[in-house]
This record gives structure tokens, sequence and C-alpha cells, in this order.
């Protein structure tokens, strides 16, 4: 085990320089001179010189991108070009509130599409296992900006029982987490129907039926835990997918977290801000899929992780 995370974390370097490339390239490649922006339309041309040379706009592409990556390397991202603030401080408020997002929303997946998908498992091709599938299919199809709005509609404005917008309160929590892990939950419902199936056709589940356990012990100790493995693996892209994918939830209820900044700071060309935030998505993605290849094999001793 221990030497499977070690080597895990070494194949990390590679796909972290990778997205530093395509980072920086992509930034660099972006139509406009943050110097101009920052300077303003009408600014001199030596305003706008100077800037550059202060932002190292004039230097070599190589030699920004390897200062970039050392001063990385090391945390530092420097300051923000629009604000002149530090970027992590900047950063770290609004990536612990998409980060508290995604998580809540993961919960709540993986709570109700569970419960949906062993209900339709157990009870396959009858009224509720179709009632459910139609349910996850209408959720999978839905957009999250939609249902945010129809949530607002109902529980905000109708009923006046919710806030509409902001974060940080149980309140304000419920929409945005519902809006953005209804998606989710439809994918793991329907996965764990899938596997739940495959694995309850398996003789060691006859037999234990055969051995007189009760329906429950079979189920939720032999069936779900073997199914899980695939379960697991959806949950583990999905949550990475929330986390880089939360913009426009955030819009929709007016949460100041990592999306909403990402577009700004695109819009601003605050290259600083834009790649430091998404060079932290991707090290979380990262770590969250070396967790899932570790919960592997605490779920199935018969797995090998070499």
């Amino acid at each position: 085990m221990f030497q499977f995370i070690v080597r895990r974390l070494l194949q990390l370097i590679p796909v972290l320089i990778g997205v530093t490339i395509l980072v920086f390239s992509l930034m660099h490649l972006t139509p406009g001179n943050p110097a101009h922006i920052i300077a303003g339309e009408n600014a001199p041309v030596e305003t706008v010189e100077q800037i550059e040379e202060r932002l190292g706009l004039n230097d070599p592409i190589p030699v920004q991108y390897f200062d970039f990556v050392k001063d990385a390397a090391m945390l530092d991202f420097g300051n923000s070009w629009r604000t002149s603030l530090p970027v992590t401080d900047e950063l770290w408020p609004k990536f612990w509130v998409t980060f508290e997002l995604a998580v809540y929303s993961t919960i709540f997946s993986i709570f109700l599409g569970l419960i949906a998908g062993i209900i339709s498992a157990v009870r396959q091709y009858t009224l509720s296992d179709i009632g459910i599938m139609l349910v996850a299919l209408f959720g999978l199809s839905m957009p999250n900006f939609w249902l945010g709005l129809m949530l607002i509609q109902w529980f905000s404005i109708n009923l006046g029982w919710l806030p509409p917008t902001g974060w940080g309160t149980p309140e304000q929590v419920i929409m945005p987490v519902i809006t953005l892990g209804t998606m989710g939950a439809a994918v793991v419902a329907r996965m764990t129907r899938s596997s739940m199936m495959d694995v309850i056709s398996q003789d060691y589940i006859r037999t234990a039926r055969a051995k007189g356990l009760k329906e429950r012990v079979v189920i939720y100790r032999h069936a779900l835990k073997n199914a899980l493995i695939p379960v697991v693996t959806v949950v583990g892209l999905q949550f990475g997918s929330l986390l880089a994918g939360s913009v426009l939830t955030e819009s929709v209820f007016a949460i100041n977290g990592m999306g909403k900044l990402i577009i700004d700071r695109i819009l601003a060309r605050d290259f600083p801000v834009v790649q430091a935030a998404v060079l932290i998505i991707a090290v979380v993605f990262v770590l969250v899929n070396l967790i899932v290849d570790i919960s592997y094999k605490f779920l199935n001793k018969r797995v090998d992780l070499d």
C-alpha cells in the first residue's frame, strides 16, 4: 500500500507539469493585453509599457513559464494583477466556499443515489424500479441552472421558506446543494442499480440466501460492499467535476466561490489568479482519485493495487 501511494504521488509530477503547460499556454493565447486592461483604454503607451515591464510580460515565454512553475512549487503565486493583493489571500476564502459546496453536494448525491439505486435493484422491473429510473433520467437531463431557478421560485418567492441567495447558514446551503447534487444523485442511482443487479445474480449471493440469512444482511453486507467499487469511481470523478464546474450554481445563488472568481479573472486577464486556481483544482482532483484508488482495497481485499 505504501509503495502504491508513493508511486501514485510521483505520477502526479508529469500530470501537474502538463496542467501548468496547458493553463499557461491557454492564458497567454487568449486575445487581449493585460497591461492595457490594467492601465485603461485611454492610457498612454508609456504607461502600458511600464506595466508590461513590471509584470514581466516582456520576458520570453519560456522564462515566464519557468518563473511561474518555480514560484508555484514554493506555493508562491505572486500578487493579483487586478487588485495587487496576494493571490493566496484572494483564492483560499473562495476555494473553501466551493469546496464546501462540492462536499455537501457529493454527500447528498451519495445518500440519495445509493438509497434509490438499492431499492431499484432489489425491486427490479417493478413500478418502484421504473419510477426511480424515470426520475433519475429526468435528473440527468435537467440543467443545473434551470433547477436552481425553479427552486428559488418555489421555496423563496412563492413559499418564502428559504433565502434565494448567499452561502453560510444552513438555510442558504439547502438549495445550492440540491441543485448541484441532483445530477450526481441520478448518476449514482443508475450506477448502483446496474452494479447491484450484477452482484445479486452471483452464486455467492444465492448461497447466502440458501443458508437462511436475512435479506437485509444479504443485500447490505454481501451485495452492496462488492457493488460499491464502480460507484466509488463515479463519485470520485463527480467530486472533481463539482469542484471545477460549480460556476453556474454559484452564479444562480450569488455564491462568491471559486467558479465566479475564475470567470471574473479570465475576463480581466488576471493570469496569476487563474493559473493558481486551475492548478489547485487539478491537484485536488488528482488527490481525490488517489483516495478512490486506495478505497478499492478496503472495499474488496482481492483488489491488487500493484
